[in-house]
């Protein structure tokens, strides 16, 4: 199975490979608003009525639609039946995520500046998170730990968390990983319907303030729809990795990192960049190896023959080519690879040296595997406390300061025509 060959040195390199780029970005936008905005309006208008019908024709799941319960599926008795190696290591991961993510709860911060005024800012935690847990290809409690974690230690008192259950089968991991993380509800609902349910409310379930978790392009969809009504995390498109390697690491190692982002979806994109041609082709050679051996080979197949991608180039312009790329994840498996790393600039995980493998970071290095896809890394960050919180300004402004400010601001308002915003502070000027 041959995959697409760059070559770096060639002098239309960069518009070249950003066409191929643009093709997969091209993908996967089925138009669905349509569809998805008629289940939003449904709900909004019908409520606990329409996610109930809803459920049941995409799930088989009979659901109260007062309560959005169901009989059979409950989060705490599916939680019990986690295997108990599985329970270890996501208690495992959890205590890295909290101290991680601990580490980033921002200080308020005030300051008296020469004219007196009395500045600065307090970060605040939202009210209540909804979070979107995914239960169509596969079920991932690590990420029910990376959303839900960072909200708790934010300081979001109320997380309510969604999550289809086709044909009533909860998966234990998940409804453990919920648990550990301080889920504090649990509706079994998926589909644009549970995040219109998230933000206006339905039934027992009351609206929240952001919702945040990946989905299916309906959900995307709906997220879209809601935004603006309540907040949201991202548009989260399939999963990247490009890996920067020299001919000293170990062929096999080096396929199977490039595998285990190809294995999540047939858009999944995974790309080589080393200076040595001929180790690329025993990369290759061990890929396809592995694939044979894979569960999941038929998505890897897909992704890799039509999204994969190697580039032969020199190691000193491997940052300029990860920058173009703007991936999800970067391996730098390089002799010196900070070397590279102090040039990346569009990046949503850098992971440095031979013995970091994306994969520990999709689960328990602590950092936050929820990413940006599709070039967004351009101009977004991944998850963090940060997205669960709200920065207020304060100003203390004393009859100097005022006096100091006064005349600026009347000047400003008469050039922009809002003769009340001059009169607000004349009137005190003048005394009357």
């Amino acid at each position: 199975m041959s995959v697409r060959r760059f070559d770096a040195f060639a002098p239309d390199f960069v518009e070249v490979f950003g066409k191929f780029l643009a093709l997969r970005r091209a993908q996967g936008t089925e138009d669905v608003h349509n569809a998805t905005a008629a289940i939003v309006r449904s709900v909004r208008e019908r409520g606990g009525e329409a996610v109930a019908s809803y459920t049941q024709r995409f799930d088989k799941v009979a659901l109260d639609p007062e309560t959005l319960q169901a009989k059979g599926i409950d989060l705490f008795e599916a939680a019990e039946r986690c295997a108990p190696d599985v329970r270890e290591a996501l208690n495992f991961a959890t205590e890295r995520i909290e101290s991680y993510h601990s580490q980033q709860r921002p200080q308020d911060h005030s300051f008296t500046d020469a004219a007196g005024l009395e500045l600065g800012w307090r970060w605040t935690a939202v009210d209540a998170v909804g979070l979107y847990v995914p239960g169509g290809r596969a079920s991932y409690p690590s990420s029910v730990l990376m959303n839900a974690v960072p909200a708790r230690a934010a300081g979001v008192k109320r997380i309510a968390m969604v999550s289809p259950v086709p044909g009533g089968e909860f998966n234990p991991a998940v409804a453990y990983a919920a648990v550990r993380a301080g889920v504090t509800e649990f509706y079994p609902i998926g589909g644009a319907q549970a995040v219109s349910a998230l933000a206006y409310g339905a039934g027992a379930l009351r609206p929240v303030d952001k919702i945040v978790g990946p989905g299916n392009a309906y959900v995307a969809a709906a997220k879209r729809i809601v935004f603006g009504d309540v907040g949201i995390d991202t548009i989260a498109g399939p999963s990247e990795i490009t890996v920067v390697g020299d001919n000293q690491n170990k062929p096999e190692w080096i396929a199977a990192d490039l595998l285990s982002q190809a294995e999540h979806d047939p858009l999944a994109q995974s790309i080589l960049i080393t200076d040595d041609a001929e180790w690329a082709t025993r990369v290759e050679t061990a890929l396809e190896k592995q694939i044979a051996e894979l569960a999941t080979a038929r998505t890897v197949v897909e992704a890799w023959r039509d999204y994969g991608a190697i580039v032969i180039a020199r190691l000193d312009r491997a940052a300029e080519i990860v920058n173009q790329i703007a991936p999800e994840h970067v391996e730098l498996a390089v002799s010196d690879p900070d070397a590279i790393a102090k040039d990346v600039r569009h990046s949503g995980a850098i992971f440095l040296g031979r013995w970091a493998p994306e994969a520990l970071g999709d689960y328990v290095t602590g950092s936050n595997h929820v990413l940006p896809t599709s070039g967004a890394a351009r101009f977004a960050s991944g998850l963090s406390v940060l997205d669960f919180m709200k920065r207020t300004s304060i100003q203390r402004i004393s009859e100097q300061g005022f006096r100091h400010l006064a005349q600026a601001a009347e000047t400003l308002a008469k050039s922009e025509g809002l003769p009340a915003h001059g009169l607000s502070v004349s009137i005190r000027r003048s005394g009357g």
